[in-house]
């Protein structure tokens, strides 16, 4: 099959018809690919889905620090599950086919959330300095209306650059193969397919990546530089210690998720030549491991989390033993 798709062009497949991958050279195994993958999702979808949930109803969770985690696992579903039915039906071998306006629709919501969690991971950093260094103004910065001014903000600010690129890959001509890299659709994957000059998305989306993560990790850095400024201005190591420790499962979530979307942008546009596996594993990476590591790291660095999820799971009776 994989040899196959390769020869397909505009004479043999409508032209709104794409077809995805999976894992190149691994088809014949697919089916037992797909247990990590089904695993991986079934872990992502309930571990931010439980988060949401301890948050939304634990009334002690009701704090910016936790709001904002709240848009975190929101981030983090809008990456993954635009991608769950075709990634499992590539995978359980039931269509390859994907319609270029569902692409078009699954590329605006990864591109867009991903944007998103890298504005939300800006915001808690800004908490986590607010938090430290002016502990007794906290309440009074980030108050409910104001947080919720920086998630429109967050969301806005990450889907408006994305509607460009979207807008110029619907006017593209497919006029060779129809066949992408890899299980779901990525605005870099089916850009290499297009018949016509694509530098303004090329470069656009450059600068837009350079533009939008390098200011949110630069924010992000900084933020980092007061809040160990005023770390190290605290006599006792104790003290240090627990301050730092606020900032441990932020920081975590801070590297997951740039370190595989730097990998994959590198991956993409200066390595072209690699092994077609290697672009999908990173692919895979980026996408997956976000929403699957987050609550995990959270639940188990935070305690107020961890006895959130406790209590949502345990019975009524014995609430007030946990309280």
């Amino acid at each position: 099959w994989g040899i196959t798709m390769a020869v397909f062009n505009a004479s043999s497949i409508p032209s709104s018809i794409f077809y995805l991958t999976g894992i190149p050279g691994y088809e014949a195994i697919h089916h037992w690919i797909s247990i990590p993958f089904c695993i991986l999702y079934f872990i992502g979808i309930a571990g931010n889905c439980t988060i949401l949930h301890a948050i939304r109803t634990d009334s002690s969770l009701h704090e910016p620090m936790y709001y904002f985690l709240a848009m975190l696992s929101f981030a983090d579903m809008g990456m993954c599950l635009p991608t769950l039915a075709s990634v499992l039906r590539v995978l359980w071998s039931i269509s390859r086919e994907i319609e270029f306006n569902t692409c078009v629709t699954q590329m605006f919501f990864i591109h867009s959330f991903s944007f998103m969690e890298s504005a939300v991971l800006l915001a808690m950093a800004f908490d986590r300095y607010i938090a430290i260094c002016h502990p007794l103004r906290y309440t009074t910065i980030l108050t409910p209306q104001r947080i919720a001014r920086i998630g429109i903000v967050a969301f806005l600010r990450s889907s408006l650059p994305v509607i460009p690129l979207m807008i110029r890959l619907i006017y593209f001509p497919f006029c060779h193969s129809h066949v992408l890299s890899h299980s779901y659709c990525l605005h870099q994957d089916i850009m290499r397919l297009a018949c016509a000059d694509t530098k303004f998305n090329s470069i656009y989306g450059l600068v837009v990546i350079a533009l939008y993560w390098g200011l949110d990790s630069l924010g992000i850095l900084v933020s980092y530089i007061f809040i160990l400024r005023s770390v190290l201005s605290i006599a006792s190591w104790e003290e240090r210690l627990k301050a730092l420790n606020t900032c441990a499962s932020h920081i975590c979530a801070v590297l997951i998720l740039y370190v595989p979307m730097i990998g994959l942008s590198i991956v993409h546009r200066f390595a072209k030549h690699a092994s077609p596996l290697v672009h999908v594993l990173m692919a895979d990476i980026y996408l997956l491991v976000p929403p699957v590591l987050n609550p995990i790291i959270y639940s188990v660095k935070n305690k107020k989390i961890r006895r959130g999820i406790i209590y949502l799971f345990t019975p009524k009776r014995i609430h007030s033993t946990l309280r």
